[in-house]
């Protein structure tokens, strides 16, 4: 039998331990700040888009959410632009190499951290092939701040989520191929395509 004097200490662990699972689980507690991805527009000066041909199902399984579009940007120039947008509230599912998932069966073995010289705060995950034949560079927004540390992200966030109700991340996804080759992010135009929809998604005032 536990002592009197251990009851009222080991009860009030009891219920500081049970908030996190009250909070998350049976009351579902989240943030919304009421920006809307579809809102995102389908076209980027000379480029128009339309949507890809996944079905609303895919999103679910592979990334945990349900709020995320894919288009297919292409300018008169005939140069092809793939842009994924995702917000879910399981952050490692967006944040937890995404290329393997939109970028499947291409090997991404040339990685780097990106800052482009006219927007300085927006830190973006550069990958390409052997080749650089095919490339891809993704940022992510969490709460009005571009991470670039997501495991760093994760765990801070793991200590704030024991007492508060959980925020969406944001998953920004741009590909394209070249077929001779190319070393200039700053300049092609899957950069063009994804700083346009981050611009356009911070530009909405939400709720």
């Amino acid at each position: 039998m536990i002592s009197y004097r251990y009851k009222v200490p080991v009860l009030l662990m009891l219920i500081v331990a049970l908030i996190p699972t009250i909070i998350h689980n049976y009351l579902g507690a989240t943030i919304t700040d009421g920006k809307d991805l579809s809102k995102i527009p389908t076209k980027f000066a000379d480029f128009i888009s339309k949507p890809s041909k996944k079905l609303p199902i895919w999103g679910k399984e592979v990334f945990n959410t349900d709020e995320w579009v894919e288009r297919i940007y292409r300018n008169r120039k005939f140069k092809t632009v793939r842009l994924f947008i995702a917000r879910s509230y399981d952050h490692k599912r967006l944040y937890h190499h995404p290329e393997l998932a939109l970028s499947y069966g291409v090997s991404m073995s040339n990685k780097e951290m990106l800052n482009l010289t006219e927007h300085p705060g927006i830190n973006i995950y550069f990958l390409a092939n052997d080749d650089y034949t095919k490339q891809a560079a993704y940022v992510l927004l969490y709460d009005k701040q571009f991470i670039d540390k997501p495991i760093l992200h994760q765990l801070s966030e793991s200590f704030r989520l024991l007492l508060n109700p959980r925020k969406p991340i944001t998953l920004f996804y741009a590909s394209q191929e070249f077929p001779d080759g190319n070393k200039d992010f700053e300049n092609t135009a899957f950069a063009e395509v994804l700083i346009n929809a981050i611009k356009q998604f911070q530009a909405q005032t939400g709720q």
